[in-house]
């Protein structure tokens, strides 16, 4: 189903597609291609909306940074100081986090307004990034798909290509809460990673370390409590299909989130400043994306894309409840 949902102050129009199958209804927008709400039954079949979400557009235009189930790009998460070598050449990007610029910069593609085509139990939205925009290179062809399968997993595939070589890494930023509610930090996270990227003052990784022995390890399920914005490094890297890598359960509900994802990193964001009607902690965001600065660290997993190529990603929302 498609439904006006707003307008924007420049007189663009804003759609809303909902998504419904096997017991789950998913909501997206076709402004900054956001997931706006995700509703889910607990172990007595009891539904609720598990995505921190606004019910009208003024409330994304009012409260951006956060970005609220948004899809993030053309680079999610940061690059520092705003800048990165490719081919000889030195690009400056829109600094919008401090030095750094962060989730594609001032105005990225959480801000801009996608074209929707439906597709089977879902919806593909595009647009086309032009060369130049927030300072990255090439003219990149890109499109995301969410689509409820049979089970009701939310699954979104992300493709792009190029004109010329750029640097590519798109994830959601939904704030999850299976309560529904409240605080989100009681629920219990499993991360299948052995290792992180710890980080300076401004958030950029300064290398990669070992999670054992300390506040890091989620190898095994427990609380996720507070104070992280730190990127893990899946023990899978990076693989042609969806592999499952993250749990997140909620024992008050029983309700359970499982992430499955091609990509080779999961930013875990505790949602500690959180603001506007939300309170710190109220939802977890749960990134599946490529390293922060990778564009800058020649160790990392690259994100460069190169005419001829093609960008694909697609991660795995599955919903389930435990008695």
């Amino acid at each position: 189903m498609t439904e006006h949902f707003g307008t924007l102050p420049d007189g663009t129009a804003v759609h809303r597609w909902t998504l419904e199958r096997a017991g789950v209804r998913v909501r997206v927008l076709s402004y900054g291609g956001i997931v706006q709400s995700v509703q889910v039954p607990d172990r007595y079949g009891r539904t609720a909306d598990v995505v921190l979400g606004f019910g009208g557009l003024d409330g994304y235009l009012e409260h951006p940074e956060p970005y609220l189930g948004a899809l993030a790009g053309r680079y999610a998460n940061r690059i520092a100081d705003g800048r990165f070598p490719l081919d000889g050449r030195t690009y400056a990007l829109a600094r919008n986090d401090g030095p750094n610029s962060l989730h594609g910069g001032e105005r990225g593609f959480d801000k801009r307004v996608w074209d929707g085509t439906p597709v089977a139990h879902g919806v593909r939205l595009s647009r086309v990034s032009p060369h130049g925009e927030e300072g990255f290179p090439g003219r990149l062809e890109v499109s995301a798909t969410y689509r409820l399968d049979a089970s009701g997993a939310l699954r979104i595939a992300y493709e792009a290509v190029t004109d010329a070589p750029t640097v590519v890494n798109l994830t959601n930023h939904a704030y999850w809460n299976l309560s529904g509610s409240g605080d989100a930090g009681g629920h219990e996270l499993r991360i299948a990673a052995g290792r992180y990227t710890p980080v300076d003052d401004d958030l950029i990784p300064t290398g990669v370390a070992p999670v054992q022995g300390t506040r890091f390890d989620f190898r095994t399920a427990r609380k996720v409590g507070s104070g992280y914005d730190h990127n893990y490094v899946l023990d899978k890297g990076v693989t042609a299909a969806p592999v499952e890598a993250v749990e997140l359960s909620d024992p008050a509900s029983g309700r359970v989130l499982t992430v499955a994802t091609t990509e080779p990193g999961l930013q875990l964001y505790t949602g500690d400043h959180l603001g506007g009607p939300f309170a710190p902690g109220e939802g977890i965001a749960l990134e599946t994306q490529h390293f922060p600065d990778s564009p800058n660290r020649p160790g990392f997993p690259s994100t460069v894309l190169r005419p001829g190529e093609v960008y694909r990603s697609e991660t795995v929302y599955g919903f389930s409840v435990r008695g």
